[in-house]
């Protein structure tokens, strides 16, 4: 039997499904070398819902971020990916930023360059591709998996051929951001577009949200689908990737070789869990199986977002209904894969129409520009009826074609004559302060440390405004201290 490789997914959409991507850089260049020796045919670092929370949230420089890692880990490559058109809002952006965002990525040590369209429309991603193996990288074309009339096995293994030709992939990947392959599917889907791509690798990366990504996961190597992308255990299961230590197990016990360290990986799973508890983020758990999730495709944080949103209208009852009217729209709307950008306008307008009572009543702008092929060419047609809806009730500005895109990039570098083109990417995606604010948090924290308990414990209550005093006693010890937000009577 062959070796089976493992490509590590814990430092990008592990943490993005289960802490909403808020690694810092800290928590992974304490475990970098140690993952570095694990055995991993390549690492997943940054994608552009990272780049989205360390500016605005972790004040993190994420280019700084990829140099730092790419440093520390040397013998694995190290991969990064754009998700076309789009950078990371769900504005369309120009073609030169794309294709420079691409050569920063490469230029900064990232070995491994993938792109993908949620679309799958390829004419958005073929020439970065081809650009980053220019520059040297291995390439891999990502096909976005869904679950519709469209999505058929015929137009996957269509759309790999021609990812073949006319990109000239180094490998082809099967990403189901949703959880929704089964077992069956993979039985005839992998086969299919394992008969067109011949021996170039098939990678296979799906999610644990229906309970079942083990499963696939297993089935797919049995029938040539590999490497294959998991998650170090904590960080796996629950809307991340099946675990990387139950994985390897099982696929051993069904004969394949797996070359990783189980002892380093471990390891890297218990200062990972040693994190989570400090800082009081969620561990994945295996998921119950869930029909339902078959016909609305929502995933996991965006249930979570519905719930609030919902909750602050009054109208908690109502998500199942959202739920409902999700999936109403995608069969509307010609199927759209439920991933960014799509997943997003989907959910958007399924909230509108339950909260006004009136479909379509109201349109976001990103609704109206998706039905127009802003975003690409549709697999399907916008239903006739919904899209003179979309047409009349949503922004009147945007124009029914849509119209090239200059190129950005001259501009730019004239409107910032005097500074990296990373910063420069960065001042175009971040509008107002957000980039100043992040730079004067000042240089990334590159150590990661584990406070004691008990001082952990008393810098949490000395935080509660009711305390003016701790006490703690012990033994014969007695310690006392004074809250921060404690103010004396006068």
């Amino acid at each position: 039997m062959p070796e089976i490789k493992i490509i590590d997914t814990t430092l990008r959409d592990a943490h993005q499904s289960l802490w909403a991507s808020r690694m810092t850089t800290a928590m992974m260049l304490s475990v970098a070398e140690r993952m570095d020796r694990a055995g991993f045919d390549a690492i997943d670092l940054i994608g552009g819902s990272h780049f989205d929370v360390c500016v605005r949230y972790l004040k993190e420089n994420p280019w700084e971020r990829v140099r730092l890692m790419c440093r520390k880990i040397t013998r694995t490559p190290m991969s990064g990916m754009v998700r076309s058109r789009h950078l990371t809002s769900f504005d369309v952006v120009s073609d030169d930023l794309l294709l420079l965002w691409t050569e920063r990525l490469i230029a900064n040590g990232l070995r491994r360059f993938r792109a993908f369209d949620a679309l799958n429309d390829l004419d958005a991603i073929v020439s970065l591709l081809k650009h980053a193996k220019e520059l040297g990288a291995y390439t891999i074309g990502q096909l976005a998996y869904g679950h519709s009339p469209v999505h058929t096995d015929e137009l996957y293994a269509q759309k790999a051929k021609e990812l073949i030709e006319r990109a000239g992939v180094d490998a082809i990947m099967l990403k189901d951001a949703g959880g929704l392959l089964t077992p069956d599917r993979i039985r005839t889907l992998v086969p299919a577009i394992k008969k067109v791509i011949g021996n170039l690798p098939l990678e296979l990366h799906t999610h644990c949200t229906t309970g079942l990504g083990p499963l696939v996961v297993l089935e797919g190597v049995k029938l040539g689908a590999h490497p294959v992308h998991t998650s170090i255990a904590p960080l796996a299961n629950g809307a991340a990737q099946p675990a990387t230590q139950t994985i390897v197990r099982n696929l051993r016990g069904m004969g394949y070789t797996v070359n990783v360290d189980d002892a380093l990986i471990n390891e890297v799973g218990e200062h990972f869990r040693k994190v989570a508890q400090q800082e009081g983020k969620p561990l994945g758990v295996p998921m119950e199986f869930d029909a339902f999730h078959f016909e609305h495709q929502v995933p996991g944080g965006m249930q979570s977002h519905f719930k609030n949103q919902l909750a602050q209208a009054g109208l908690s009852h109502k998500l199942d209904e959202v739920l409902r009217e999700c999936a109403r729209i995608r069969g509307e709307l010609g199927w759209p894969i439920m991933i960014t950008p799509l997943s997003q306008l989907v959910g958007t307008q399924a909230v509108l129409n339950v909260v006004h009572g009136e479909r379509y009543r109201i349109v976001p702008d990103e609704v109206k520009k998706y039905a127009l092929g802003y975003y690409g060419k549709l697999l399907a047609p916008v239903e006739p009826a919904v899209l003179d809806r979309i047409i009349d009730n949503g922004s009147q500005s945007i124009s029914l074609e849509p119209l090239p895109l200059e190129p950005a990039v001259p501009a730019l570098r004239k409107k910032y004559p005097n500074m990296s083109d990373e910063e420069r990417l960065l001042r175009y995606s971040y509008a107002g302060s957000q980039v100043d604010e992040m730079l004067a948090a000042g240089p990334i924290k590159t150590e990661y440390h584990f406070e004691k308990p008990l001082v952990r414990l008393l810098d949490e209550l000395t935080k509660r405004p009711k305390l003016a005093r701790v006490y703690v006693e012990s033994k014969g010890l007695r310690l006392e201290l004074n809250s921060k937000s404690h103010t004396p009577p006068a």
